[in-house]
């Protein structure tokens, strides 16, 4: 028999329950159950099972006997002396077989056996039906018990969370973690495993939210501090630094046959050359053998695998790196010129140890050529993995000639390949390597063969290819012939699809990155059953859901595509399609749904971009501004914005300057847009200074005040890109004329724009509660981006009036935000901020945020949140006295600093004051006083407020008297 306590009272015979009677029977059992083979007084029972005194002892005497009646022989229950007890098993019980359990399991933990502690603790844990001793809820031997167990099961929970964080299960138990963290705030090991699960799944910031609001409860419920434990894993996790992820190679669906010696030589080639190209014709496994290559073992560093065959011109070649590398071309916060991206894939790479993968280049080989020259001489620990069918032509190239296989893996690549689409295929291996010796021995061409095996006796297979390809014995062929056996076999295998396959499989060669099923369908005009039947024919690929064909067979489709003179229709068929997915997104991209369709718009981020090429190209005007208005929320949450830049400056030098109908929105993006080309590209900064006025009506029109227009997206960032300009206060205004708005998520920005128009007004209180406005609405929505932008500014009105503990705590919440959309450089003007919170009262806690700052800028590429990291560590370094590291610090800092964009204000006044205490502290005092002046001088840009602006970057008093007096001396 077994009996349950842990819960309601029960007892099970076999698998049947016993039923018990009432509640004063249960109640009898559970007291005796607490203490299986002890004796219980009948006074204490009485008292316990009716603590108001009504159970008398005939009473209890006829509820025993009813239990003895109810339980039977299985289960004795025995008078002693004044007394009764029950004769049982402990392990009968399951609170103490629990306790057994959870033992067993903790003892496995601490041996290592991690997957034998999961299975125990599980077992123990599911025991619990419900609260302790339930049937007894005022029972103080009940109370007692319950709390000792309920922390035995507490811990239990733990061991068992540890157990699965020590098998990799770091997503499955996050859910658990916080909701267990939330109901005991104070448990210091639920807070260290949430902070470990969330670090493992890239939640750096999110984890240092957890020590933060768990350091304030200790404070303010126990007034003590974080245990010596939990303290080193926050230093552990604040010394880490969290870094986007490089595109990796694309998984392979089949096995390599045949080449394991090339891929160890062209990894003992990386090792001497820091360039390798593999060199070959199409077809002939060069993409393949860089796959595996970078998956070797021995292959140092990181890889990032950037796929060229899209782009159809150099100027998209740095924008697909940055984008492989998982980095951003700008920030959340809209600036100035965006930096150049060339120059952002240097800082970000300078220091990396990294394998670079660059596949199919022939098409951009001069400009693949020079980026690498320049990405090789400036990032000493790259190396490059090239593969193209002529070579770069640059110093240092290591060229690996990548030939056909040899004979015996030739033969076993077909015979691989036609057993899987024929089962249980048997062929004479002289007639397969017939066959082989036929095709070049060319992978791709013995694939397209062994594919059509489903269908043709492999007797007739070989004499049809034997007259395609009028074969006979063969020496060394040159690539060029290969080139011909290839595109003829391609050529075979097109002519026997049916025509429906035909026209699906020459449509589908307008998309750039591949398809959804859904997708191709539509623009194709086609079925699953086709597309499924191109796949088992080799002509398509599927991985992850997606059709993707491969590059030789999508060129021979164009030209079919344009033979069938349909190139236009699809094109715009497949421009619609684009323009419909981002239509559909957008509105999910400012709710809490924002990730998931990140990721949506992302798989078809080069389709979007050949999409708006053809569109600007065409011109199909109406359908190139509604895709990059629809897009422009995703390309600038994503930090892809730049890479449509030189698309927006060509179509509006097609347009003019006159608005088209209806259009307004869409133009005032496009100009958006434009001006977010590098600051090294002219023509952007000359588009914006042109068009922005005219663009600035066409946008006030569209949005009067009583009534929404389309993309509230665009309104903001309008304002944050002119807020640096001459005359924000059109844009402010506009922004903030939208309090009443119908629609949420621009109600919010307008709370937002509002709050800053309070602060010019030394208005501090009526800013927080703007920007507490807006952070609501923003949260209401659930976007990530907003609840950032509102967060930083509410920790900084925090700061001003001296609260760095709420300062510090709404900082960490917004670096969780920008931590999950990935915006790196947001991530540490973030820190940068955490810094200036803590640096007066927590040096070692500043250096290391001002540091952690450092990198990610570096990672990200960022120059200017670089330059704030340096002020940040200059300070440090001046507060210790070490004056020569400060200088070299502030100094690097102010050569690293954009001058023209209005986020660089702070860090700019802030380095050249820097400089000024290190000169003063030297006693050169002419040179601090020069310091001081210049720095008066950057924060008098908005008019004669310099004593406002340093007093609004938390500068002390004293130093602003520094400042004040070094301006009045010298007029």
């Amino acid at each position: 028999m077994r009996f349950g306590i842990l819960g309601e009272t029960r007892a099970w015979h076999d698998d049947d329950e016993v039923p018990l009677g009432g509640p004063a029977r249960r109640a009898l059992l559970a007291l005796l159950l607490v203490r299986p083979g002890e004796v219980v007084s009948t006074d204490r029972l009485a008292d316990e099972i009716a603590p108001t005194g009504a159970l008398s002892a005939h009473s209890l005497q006829s509820q025993v006997s009813r239990l003895r009646t109810a339980l039977g022989a299985a289960a004795a229950i025995e008078r002693a002396g004044a007394g009764y007890r029950i004769v049982i098993d402990p392990d009968d019980v399951d609170a103490f077989r629990f306790e057994r359990l959870a033992g067993e399991g903790r003892a496995a933990l601490a041996d290592g056996e991690a997957g034998r502690a999961v299975v125990l603790l599980h077992e123990a844990l599911e025991l619990w039906r419900g609260p302790v001793l339930a049937d007894l809820p005022e029972s103080e031997t009940a109370q007692a018990v319950a709390v000792r167990l309920e922390e035995r099961r507490l811990v239990a929970l733990e061991d068992r969370i540890e157990a699965e964080l020590r098998l990799g299960e770091h997503r499955a138990v996050v859910p658990e973690l916080r909701e267990l963290v939330g109901r005991h705030p104070l448990r210091e090991r639920l807070a260290g495993l949430l902070m470990r699960a969330l670090f493992a799944e890239g939640g750096q910031a999110e984890a240092l939210v957890v020590f933060e609001a768990t350091r304030r409860h200790l404070a303010d419920e126990l007034g003590a501090d974080p245990s010596a434990e939990l303290t080193a894993l926050h230093r552990e996790l604040l010394s880490t630094d969290p870094t986007a992820s490089p595109a990796a190679p694309p998984a392979q669906l089949t096995n390599f046959v045949g080449r394991a010696d090339e891929v160890t030589e062209v990894a003992e080639a990386l090792r001497v050359a820091r360039l390798v190209t593999l060199l070959g014709p199409g077809g002939v496994g060069k993409t393949r053998l860089s796959v595996e290559v970078a998956g070797a073992a021995d292959v140092a560093g990181q890889v990032c695998f950037v796929e060229l065959a899209p782009l159809r011109d150099g100027a998209g070649l740095p924008h697909a790196l940055l984008g492989a590398l998982g980095l951003r071309e700008n920030g959340l916060q809209m600036g100035g010129g965006a930096t150049a991206p060339v120059d952002r894939l240097i800082a970000a790479l300078s220091d990396q140890v990294l394998l670079l993968v660059l596949d199919n280049c022939e098409h951009l080989v001069d400009e693949v050529a020079g980026l690498a020259a320049r990405l090789l001489a400036a990032c000493p620990r790259l190396r490059v993995l090239a593969t193209s069918r002529e070579p770069l032509g640059i110093i240092g190239e290591h060229l690996y000639p990548v030939r056909p296989l040899d004979e015996d893996a030739a033969v076993r690549l077909f015979t691989e390949r036609a057993g899987a689409v024929r089962r249980g295929f048997t062929a004479d291996p002289e007639v397969v390597r017939r066959i082989c010796a036929a095709l070049d021995d060319l992978p791709l061409a013995i694939e397209l063969a062994a594919a059509r095996s489903r269908t043709l006796d492999i007797d007739d297979l070989a004499g049809r290819l034997d007259d395609l390809l009028a074969v006979g014995a063969r020496g060394n062929r040159t690539a060029d012939e290969r080139h011909r056996t290839l595109r003829s076999v391609v050529a075979w295998s097109w002519d026997l699809l049916s025509e429906p396959e035909q026209r699906a499989a020459r449509r589908f060669t307008v998309f750039a990155g591949g398809a959804t099923a859904r997708s191709a369908v539509r623009v194709c005009g086609t079925d699953a059953e086709t597309l499924e039947a191109l796949a088992d024919k080799s002509l398509l690929e599927v991985a992850g859901g997606r059709y993707r064909m491969l590059e030789t067979i999508r060129a021979y489709g164009a030209e079919r595509l344009d033979a069938a003179g349909e190139r236009e229709s699809v094109r715009r068929a497949h421009a619609q399609r684009l323009l419909e997915l981002v239509r559909t997104a957008d509105p999910h991209l400012r709710r809490a749904e924002q990730l998931e369709w990140l990721a949506v718009v992302a798989a078809e981020h080069e389709d979007l971009l050949a999409a708006l090429r053809w569109a600007v190209e065409e011109p199909a005007v109406q359908t190139a501004f509604e895709l990059l208005a629809a897009a422009f929320n995703y390309l600038w949450i994503r930090g892809a914005s730049a890479s449509v830049a030189p698309l927006a400056i060509a179509l509006l030098a097609s347009v003019g300057e006159a608005v088209p109908d209806g259009l307004g929105e869409e133009y005032a993006t496009c100009v958006l847009l434009a001006g977010a080309a590098s600051a090294t590209d002219g023509a952007g900064e000359r588009m914006w200074q042109r068009h922005r006025a005219t663009a600035g009506k066409a946008l006030a029109a569209a949005w009067p005040g009583d009534r929404s227009g389309r993309y509230p997206v665009v309104v903001l960032l309008w304002m944050m890109r002119n807020a640096g300009g001459p005359s924000p206060q059109d844009a402010f205004a506009l922004v903030s004329s939208q309090r009443d708005c119908p629609e949420p998520w621009t109600r919010a920005a307008a709370h937002y724009v509002s709050g800053f128009g309070h602060l010019g007004r030394r208005d501090p209180a009526a800013a927080e509660v703007a920007f507490g406005q807006a952070l609501e609405g923003f949260r209401s929505l659930g976007d990530r981006w907003g609840m950032a932008l509102a967060l930083d500014t509410l920790a900084g009105v925090a700061g001003a009036r001296g609260d760095r503990t709420r300062a510090v705590g709404l900082t960490d919440e917004a670096l969780v935000l920008t931590e999950r959309l990935d915006a790196l450089e947001d991530s540490a003007d973030l820190l940068v901020n955490r810094g200036d919170h803590l640096a007066g009262d927590d040096a070692a806690g500043a250096r290391t945020a001002y540091a952690n700052a450092a990198a990610l800028a570096r990672r990200a590429g960022s120059s200017t949140y670089l330059a704030a990291a340096l002020r940040g560590l200059g300070d440090i370094a001046l507060e210790e006295g070490d004056l020569a590291e400060a200088e070299r610090l502030y100094s690097e800092a102010l050569e690293r600093i954009d001058p023209h964009w209005i986020k660089s204000l702070g860090p700019r006044v802030r380095t050249l004051i820097g400089l000024g205490r290190v000169a003063a502290a030297r006693s050169h005092h002419a040179k601090a006083r020069e310091h001081y002046r210049q720095a008066a001088e950057v924060a008098d840009t908005a008019g004669a407020r310099a004593p406002e602006v340093l007093r609004m970057l938390g500068l002390s008093e004293k130093t602003v008297g520094c400042v004040l007096e070094a301006v009045a001396a010298d007029r």
